[in-house]
């Protein structure tokens, strides 16, 4: 009687636990990969002499902001970007990496603060890379 009722409890645990995962959309391995991916742009991106565009203002994400989600923050950043028109090549692989994440069609994003891309791009490369940290430490657990 008792081990069909442990059954049931351990699979309803497992559906809870599965549930409350971020970044369910892609599977971990292939969030990781596209997280890393938008890291390392970042990163190569403000090792050059200068980023590209680096005067464009954008609107400001708030990364930092509990009562978003992080699929809310993703596809904030990415219409952040997309706003960017002069330099579109060098930020369509971010763009693409950051829609593929959140899987949103659209997204609401306020213009009324706006930050240079030079500020912005070191703010998104530092929530991606604390992303795929929780990502490694919750694949391992």
């Amino acid at each position: 009687m008792f081990s069909p009722l442990k059954a049931a409890f351990a699979l309803l645990y497992l559906v809870e636990l599965i549930s409350s995962r971020p970044l369910t959309t892609t599977s971990s391995t292939a969030s990781r990969l596209k997280l890393s991916e938008i890291t390392h742009r970042i990163q190569q991106l403000n090792t050059g002499v200068q980023v590209p565009c680096n005067d464009t203002r954008v609107a400001q994400v708030v990364f930092t902001d509990r009562k978003l989600s992080e699929h809310d923050l993703l596809c904030q950043a990415a219409t952040a970007l997309a706003k960017v028109t002069r330099c579109k090549n060098d930020y369509e692989p971010l763009i693409i990496n950051l829609k593929s994440l959140h899987g949103k069609a659209g997204c609401s994003l306020s213009t009324d603060n706006e930050i240079y891309l030079r500020n912005f791009l070191p703010e998104l490369g530092n929530f991606t890379q604390a992303l795929y940290r929780r990502l490694s430490t919750t694949v391992a657990n």
